[in-house]
């Protein structure tokens, strides 16, 4: 499976927004800061929003589709899902 996923920090402020094929390691490589780049700078490591696709170019077309979406059309997506903005990988 491939994942596309959205991440906050502490107070929703920022997102970001990512793909991967393995969303427990890609977590825990958010979360420890062992990848530099946006999330680092900005402490963006909390997951908000995630869907599955069965194969990388879907999740790829999606991902790039989420990026080009207005702030507000993503915050909507999060809040169907998760209303509380709450840590989906503390469940996962």
């Amino acid at each position: 499976m491939y994942y596309v996923y959205i991440l906050a920090n502490a107070s929703n402020s920022v997102i970001y927004i990512g793909m991967t094929s393995d969303i427990h390691r890609r977590m825990f490589e958010h979360k420890n800061k062992l990848i530099d780049g946006f999330t680092k700078q900005y402490n963006v490591h909390k997951l908000v929003y995630a869907e599955e696709y069965p194969t990388a170019n879907e999740a790829i077309s999606r991902e790039k589709q989420l990026k080009k979406w207005r702030r507000e059309k993503k915050d909507a997506l999060i809040n169907k899902q998760n209303p509380s903005w709450s840590d989906l990988s503390l469940t996962m």
